[in-house]
């Protein structure tokens, strides 16, 4: 109904109406969906978060952005430039050296729940929807390799023994890479074997990141990394995009609407209050280093005005895989949580809010909206 209700505001993505319903029925408004549910309900985030992140690894094509310097020195500066603006700003905060980078790693990351569906609604597609896709799934790439990078300070300020310094963090990249090897592959050659049988490919690509997900979860793996490099792996393994091409369809909305009305639910006012001022110097901070990165490459390689705007744009929306970090840390780093969880949540709840409205305007402004519903009746 939140969606439906959008809908009928041209101007509104329907996004913003799975939020606000999300809101009004949570612990925030009529309690609907207690604190008690939204803790039991995280598995099905994760589900649906997977399904997500497995969909936008399928967007990038690792050989196609290595022959784009473009492509290279964008997602160089913007990530950079990302990772200094959010650290220096907490710093100035007097937010301690270890938060403000753990903090600004989580928040170079992007949005692809926001990209990818509202691209979808508006039927977007085009050179600045793919280089936007590609930007956006190195982003977090690069966001969770930062994190990663992070954990051996973290373990060495909680002074924990050398084994789990330097293993912990190895095993948690290294295995979730592995186990996305394995079941891409996997996947790839049960795909090719049934070849003849097309309608159990979805099935078989659901079951695929669901099996992900579950043994990620069962051998303490990143349940945010695996589903990710699983659809990379898939893209860059397959020569004739027999899985890529697989359509989720309208189905695919059942996993937006459960992950923004969580999203929604889960916004308290207070806590955002308390924290404002830091989390809109974050968040101008964010956007503006994101968007003057992107422009910058843009401007180098002679790309249209009108393209670099917009593809900055599209990586301002922060979602996600922010909030699964946010989870991570909580779980290896209680002592740093309050203060991490405060700082994201206040950006990302501003994020959510004008992120999706911000996609809309660049997505219009790309001149790219429409064009794949026109595609398709062709």
């Amino acid at each position: 109904m939140g969606g439906y209700l959008a809908h009928t505001m041209r101007w509104l993505p329907s996004i913003t109406g799975f939020m606000l319903f999300g809101y009004i029925a949570g612990p925030s408004g009529m309690d609907v969906l207690s604190a008690d549910a939204l803790s039991s309900a995280h598995v099905i985030i994760d589900i649906a978060l997977g399904l997500i992140l497995y969909r936008l690894g399928l967007s990038l094509d690792i050989k196609a952005v290595l022959r784009s310097q473009y492509l290279l020195l964008a997602t160089v500066l913007e990530t950079v430039a990302t990772f200094l603006a959010v650290y220096f700003v907490l710093r100035f905060f007097d937010v301690s050296a270890l938060t403000a980078a753990i903090v600004a790693a989580i928040c170079t990351s992007s949005s692809p729940a926001v990209l990818i569906h509202v691209g979808h609604e508006l039927g977007a597609k085009g050179p600045v929807t793919d280089a936007a896709g590609s930007l956006v799934a190195l982003n977090n790439v690069i966001s969770f390799l930062v994190f990663s990078a992070l954990l051996p300070i973290a373990h060495m300020e909680a002074e924990a023994s050398w084994t789990v310094i330097v293993f912990e963090p190895l095993y948690r990249l290294l295995g979730s890479f592995l186990l996305a090897v394995v079941i891409a592959y996997g996947l790839h050659y049960l795909i090719l074997a049934t070849r003849k049988a097309k309608q159990y490919r979805l099935a078989l690509v659901v079951g695929a990141t669901m099996l992900a997900l579950g043994l990620a979860n069962a051998l303490v793996l990143s349940i945010l990394f695996a589903p990710l490099a699983l659809g990379i792996i898939v893209r860059n393994i397959e020569h004739e995009n027999v899985i890529s091409n697989i359509e989720f369809g309208e189905t695919f909305e059942l996993f937006f609407i459960v992950l923004f009305v969580f999203a929604g639910a889960n916004l308290h006012i207070d806590e955002l209050m308390q924290y404002a001022p830091v989390a809109i110097a974050l968040s101008f901070a964010r956007g503006l280093s994101k968007w003057f990165g992107v422009f910058v490459a843009a401007k180098s390689y002679r790309m249209p005005p009108q393209a670099a705007v917009s593809t900055g744009l599209l990586l301002v929306p922060m979602a996600g895989l922010a909030i699964g970090l946010v989870q991570t840390t909580g779980q290896l780093f209680p002592q740093e949580i309050a203060t991490v969880s405060a700082l994201v949540f206040g950006a990302v709840a501003i994020f959510e809010t004008i992120g999706p409205l911000i996609a809309v305007w660049a997505f219009k402004y790309s001149g790219e909206v429409g064009k794949e519903v026109r595609k398709k009746e062709e």
